[in-house]
């Protein structure tokens, strides 16, 4: 019997930088940026990068979550980028780099609503979280060239 994994889309700025920090993490099956969010069917990254398509930049993670729970992927979520930044992460500026989380499940959204109030609480005390929690919509995988980017640099 084959196990069934479950997906989640996590936008955090560059795509790049976000899939490095999930694609080596037990539990994780595979990772695959691309875009999500947007109105145009098959967008490129050059159009992506206009912020006009409405596309975020994202991670698409297929994940056993007998191995690594929901949980523990927002907390590398959280940890990977600055959620009170709103259209921005470090050089990055654009709606294409936003804070978002699409959900694929009930449950997945109920978590990261209820894991957007903990760190609200306990981490940002002074900055209001920007984070966007939708449902997963279209997902149209970023050109080969992007696929483990970070990961091709080192060797």
């Amino acid at each position: 019997m084959t196990k069934k994994l479950e997906l989640i889309t996590f936008g955090a700025g560059c795509f790049w930088g976000v899939e490095a920090a999930f694609q080596h993490q037990k539990g994780v099956f595979q990772t695959v940026v691309g875009y999500m969010g947007g109105h145009i069917k098959n967008p490129s990254y050059e159009e992506v990068c206009t912020s006009k398509t409405g596309h975020a930049e994202v991670v698409q993670i297929s994940y056993d979550p007998d191995i690594i729970s929901f949980d523990e992927l927002l907390e590398i979520y959280w940890n990977v980028h600055d959620p009170t930044q709103k259209n921005k992460q470090g050089f990055d500026i654009g709606h294409q780099y936003r804070s978002v989380i699409f959900y694929h499940t009930d449950a997945q959204r109920i978590l990261a609503e209820s894991s957007i109030k903990k760190i609200q609480i306990n981490r940002f005390k002074n900055k209001r979280i920007v984070t966007e929690i939708k449902p997963a919509s279209c997902f149209y995988p970023a050109e080969a060239y992007h696929q483990h980017y970070i990961e091709k640099q080192r060797f």
